[in-house]
């Protein structure tokens, strides 16, 4: 039996074994999330995670590999968000990449996920953030490290 310590996230518990990093979403039914899911199988110190798309249009999902540095670049893209700078994370690397745009083709900020590696496709999702979105994940991000500190490699 699998026992999971308990974690307080935005008025919610949630198990360490699942946790969002990101909850992009907007009141038009368009979001992006990015959930860990756990430890990532025959890989030391990784964590295996998948990005969602849901939108009314388009859904997918994609697996993602995380591990320390990743989300350390994570914290980065948030301190160039918060600045007001587009964002382009992990897309240097093996797998799915996350664009975000503050100012996107439709007045408001767009997510672009591309999967160049497996599905070979692109989606972009207009989605009207709340001010307070950049706090809200730096504090998801901080749930995630906290719940899998012992667990994480710097790789």
């Amino acid at each position: 039996m699998r026992q999971d310590r308990l974690i307080f996230v935005g008025g919610g518990v949630v198990t360490a074994g699942q946790l969002d990093l990101a909850l992009l979403c907007d009141d038009e039914g368009n979001s992006v999330r990015i959930t860990v899911l756990g430890p990532l199988q025959g890989v030391a110190g990784g964590l295996a995670a998948e990005i969602v798309v849901d939108t009314p249009f388009v859904a997918g999902r994609v697996d993602l590999a995380l591990w320390r540095s990743r989300l350390t670049s994570w914290a980065e893209a948030l301190d160039r968000l918060e600045a007001s700078e587009d964002i382009a994370w992990l897309h240097v690397q093996r797998g799915p990449s996350i664009y975000i745009h503050l100012n996107g083709e439709r007045d408001c900020p767009e997510v672009v996920v591309e999967d160049k590696l497996i599905s070979m496709t692109t989606v972009r999702v207009p989605i009207d953030l709340p001010s307070d979105w950049v706090a809200t994940h730096r504090g998801l991000l901080s749930a995630v490290l906290g719940a899998w500190e012992g667990h994480l490699s710097s790789e």
